[in-house]
């Protein structure tokens, strides 16, 4: 399954979990509150140094000139819990100048809501998330290093020390349920209509999912098997008739005609879904596309068993694409595919030794590619100077069950 956020990574068994990055990510998110704590100290401190009128006054003067700046942060530091980017959901106003800027704004619901989470963060929330991280790193710690007391002897510590050990995996998982919950009330406040864009984008892909499947039946059960009876009865007419009359000649010619429409039928059911990618995996398939290509292609994909239907069929299409633009493009001697798991990412590169000066821009397919990965929440990656060699980088994320 993917782990898209942090609640989603405490699904896996605790092994994965506690090895992955997902602990530390959650606790870099909380971290970032500080941020929050830092301006309600500020307003502290001019309460207390110039009165509470004058305070008050500043603080919300503050607050409300802090409130898109404040959202935009949160949204961005949101990708260290939640994977799928959170829009901003403000529109352009209708003419530039700054007056222009402000009506928009005022007008909008987004930035209301920005201000009332901004109020919030500052005031309460920053409060729960500073002091959740203090602990979750700090009293472990603490208690880790009681046999480097000297009130105490190491073999007295030995017990607090066995104690921190036990709080860090029980904190770690405090930290991620904290900040995976707060990252849906950032989301739900700051960004409520990703979650659709969300579902109709997963809506999409199983519904192109179920046509490829369809289109792949039909050609299989339908035309090809027609093919396949045309075929056989042609070579079956070629007997009755006299060896190099003009009837037999004729019939040879459309006799290999249909064995020609046969193949090329096959290639085609191939290139919508390949056979070997459903019975044996991606990488075999790798291998199987690598073995056709006119280029040689050295192939080191490692994997330790099958990995979900989305992630093979993409990181397979990846891989069929880099190498047709090899093909084409690179006028390289040789290529290569490397694939590994590491640490809950698919990783797959495909390169060569070629010219380079591949550009996204250009129609090469590498945009449709990006399209791809980017369903899967994958980033695809391209180093190619001119000159080469041209690099080809995919990372997929990918909880091991």
């Amino acid at each position: 399954m993917l782990a898209r956020t942090a609640l989603a990574a405490m699904t896996r068994r605790p092994s994965a979990f506690l090895r992955s990055s997902w602990p530390w990510r959650s606790l870099a998110y909380l971290a970032g509150s500080a941020v929050h704590a830092v301006a309600a100290c500020v307003l502290i401190y001019a309460a207390y140094a110039y009165g509470v009128g004058v305070a008050t006054l500043a603080g919300l003067v503050a607050v409300a000139a802090l409130a898109l700046p404040s959202a935009a942060f949160e949204r961005w530091r949101l990708r260290l819990v939640d994977r799928v980017p959170a829009g901003d959901p403000h529109v352009p106003p209708p003419r530039p100048g700054p007056r222009a800027w402000l009506t928009t704004r005022l007008r909008e619901q987004a930035t209301w809501r920005e201000l009332g989470f901004t109020v919030v963060a500052v005031f309460a929330m920053c409060w729960m998330d500073v002091g959740l991280v203090a602990s979750a790193l700090w009293l472990p710690l603490l208690l880790m290093s009681g046999p480097f007391q000297p009130s105490m002897t190491a073999l007295e510590g030995l017990p607090l020390v066995a104690a921190g050990l036990l709080l860090l995996p029980l904190f770690a998982y405090l930290a991620a349920a904290w900040a995976g919950s707060r990252a849906l009330i950032v989301r739900a406040v700051l960004a409520p209509g990703d979650a659709e864009i969300i579902r109709s984008r997963a809506r999409l892909v199983d519904a192109f999912e179920a046509e490829r499947r369809r289109i792949e039946r039909d050609l299989h059960d339908g035309a090809q098997q027609r093919l396949v009876s045309l075929s056989m009865k042609l070579g079956l007419a070629r007997l009755d008739l006299p060896p190099g009359s003009p009837a037999e000649a004729q019939l040879a010619e459309a006799h290999e005609e249909a064995k020609r429409a046969l193949a090329e039928l096959r290639e085609l059911i191939r290139g919508v879904h390949p056979q070997v990618l459903t019975d044996r995996g991606l990488g075999a398939a790798v291998h199987d596309v690598a073995g056709r290509s006119p280029v040689p292609v050295d192939v080191d994909v490692s994997l330790p068993g099958r990995l979900p239907s989305s992630i093979e069929v993409a990181a397979y299409y990846v891989v069929s694409e880099a190498l047709a633009n090899v093909a084409k493009h690179s006028r390289a001697r040789r290529g290569f595919v490397r694939g590994r798991l590491h640490d809950g990412t698919l990783v797959l590169e495909v390169g060569d030794d070629g010219v380079g000066g591949a550009d996204a821009s250009a129609g090469s397919g590498l945009a449709g590619l990006a399209d791809r990965v980017a369903v899967t929440d994958g980033v695809l990656t391209l180093s190619s100077p001119a000159g080469g060699p041209t690099v080809l980088r995919v990372e997929i994320p990918y909880d091991i069950p």
